[in-house]
């Protein structure tokens, strides 16, 4: 695995730093950049459909950010984790298998594949037949046999007289699958359904219907809306190769062709050796697809590096998010008040005091467990939602907490008695837990931003501007 990282490493690094055509835009700790890697980054990141699109100048020291977490997660060796590994190879493998396979062989199995359609319809055409359909169980005593005969006889009966088929079969069929679709059913070949069922589909001209006949599964009967010969290879290749890739052709292939390399390999070698040796040879050929391979490479050990260093630490720093919370609540502040607290139901009007005072005293993150405990032991007396609320999220809440003149209780069913237990937030949260999931990403970014200048003293980098200024524009 090392071997082939390094690898990776060399040909981004090395190769294109040596061509005249692709000069050096930066070094990040001794390492060129060559500038087709970094116009491969930042087209990427700035295309059409990007919001936030930056300027080349400021892509750069972003840049250059992305490159120091990944120095920094090489140094820590993350890159030695067994789960790093296995999630490289996923993603690296997902672009390289494909590409082991020859030109012709997914063509070849289309062919063979239509090839076996053909003789699966035995010189027949394909049939698209409509019925009507009622169920007989196997087990079905003589009576129910009678009683569904004559219900299909009569429902024959009214066909021959002229009623339309299809609104028969809507009001009748009971084939749910095509019942709503005046019973018609997808087009068939021969040996794809019962052989009762074929035998007198195929015996039909299109546009007649067939008398009452039993199945093994019941009672049909049968109207031909069509039939056609197998459509030609050219129409239908598109199809098969769609159907072919979604039961894993591609990957089947791939792996014959592994196989196949690993078995006739001098010395013996093994199907990861193979792919490592492989996707270097590849990515020497294509630098789009090198720099895919390394963004693989650079992506997963980013995340790795900054969750265990930076996001996992900041959401489990109680302390921290405190203070941050306590330095800045100004920037939190609210322009109408919240409700911090609990909005419940009750089934008895006698509840409603009765869980206020129980709740008394007991802190609010336990209230939705301490109320299943005493009140819905042995069936469900008061329900209840907690959080933080605002204007507009819950009309109960807007009535009897914040005061709002136009709202209306909106009691649920079988739980007429509504009420709320809380506290009114006029100018803000009152503690950062009022508005975690927003201030635990706000300290995220703030230690990160402070891991991110750490890298930038720990590590060394240039920006080569006049290579900078044609990126794009050369």
């Amino acid at each position: 695995m090392k071997k082939i990282l390094c690898s990776i490493l060399f040909l981004v690094a090395g190769a294109g730093a040596n061509a005249q055509d692709d000069p050096i835009v930066m070094h990040i700790n001794g390492q060129p950049v060559p500038r087709s890697e970094f116009e491969y980054n930042y087209n990427k990141n700035n295309s059409e459909g990007v919001l936030d699109k930056k300027s080349i100048g400021e892509y750069a020291q972003l840049f250059i950010n992305y490159k120091l977490k990944v120095l920094a997660a090489l140094d820590n060796k993350l890159d030695t984790l067994t789960s790093y590994q296995k999630e490289f190879r996923q993603y690296r493998d997902q672009q390289i298998r494909p590409l082991l396979i020859p030109r012709n062989a997914m063509e070849e199995e289309c062919r063979k594949y239509y090839a076996q359609m053909l003789e699966s319809l035995q010189g027949k055409d394909l049939l698209q037949p409509a019925h009507i359909f009622l169920r007989v169980p196997q087990a079905a005593t003589e009576d129910v046999q009678a009683a569904a005969k004559a219900r299909i006889d009569s429902v024959y009966q009214e066909i021959k007289n002229g009623a339309d088929f299809a609104e028969l079969a809507k009001q009748v069929s009971q084939d749910p699958g095509s019942a709503s679709r005046g019973g018609v059913l997808p087009w068939i070949g021969p040996n794809q359904t019962l052989k009762e069922f074929e035998d007198v589909a195929y015996s039909l001209e299109v546009g007649q219907y067939s008398e009452p006949f039993l199945s093994t599964v019941g009672y049909h009967i049968i109207k031909l809306m069509d039939k056609k010969p197998l459509e030609s290879y050219d129409e239908l290749k598109e199809k098969i190769r769609r159907y072919l890739e979604s039961q894993g052709l591609e990957n089947q292939l791939a792996t014959q062709v592994l196989d196949s390399m690993a078995q006739h390999s001098s010395p013996q070698k093994s199907v990861e050796q193979i792919l490592d040796e492989e996707t270097e040879r590849l990515c020497a050929q294509d630098d789009e697809l090198k720099y895919l391979v390394k963004e693989y490479h650079d992506g997963l050990l980013l995340f790795e590096e900054c969750s265990r260093n930076v996001w996992e630490p900041a959401s489990k720093d109680t302390t921290g998010l405190k203070s941050y919370f306590k330095a800045n609540r100004k920037k939190y502040a609210w322009k109408e008040p919240h409700f911090r607290g609990m909005v419940y139901y009750c089934k008895n009007q006698a509840d409603v005091k009765a869980v206020r005072k129980f709740l008394k005293g007991i802190p609010e993150d336990k209230w939705t467990a301490r109320i299943r405990e005493q009140f819905n032991k042995d069936s469900v007396t008061v329900r209840m939602e907690r959080r933080l609320f605002q204007k507009g999220d819950n009309a109960n809440v807007d009535a009897l907490a914040l005061k709002d003149k136009n709202a209306k209780l909106n009691p649920i069913k079988d739980y007429p008695y509504v009420a709320v237990i809380g506290k009114v937030l006029k100018k803000g949260p009152s503690e950062w837990t009022d508005i975690s999931n927003q201030i635990v990403t706000d300290y995220q970014r703030m230690r990160e931003d402070e891991y991110v200048a750490g890298l930038r003293k720990r590590y060394t980098f240039e920006i080569h501007e006049d290579v900078l200024k044609t990126v794009n524009n050369h």
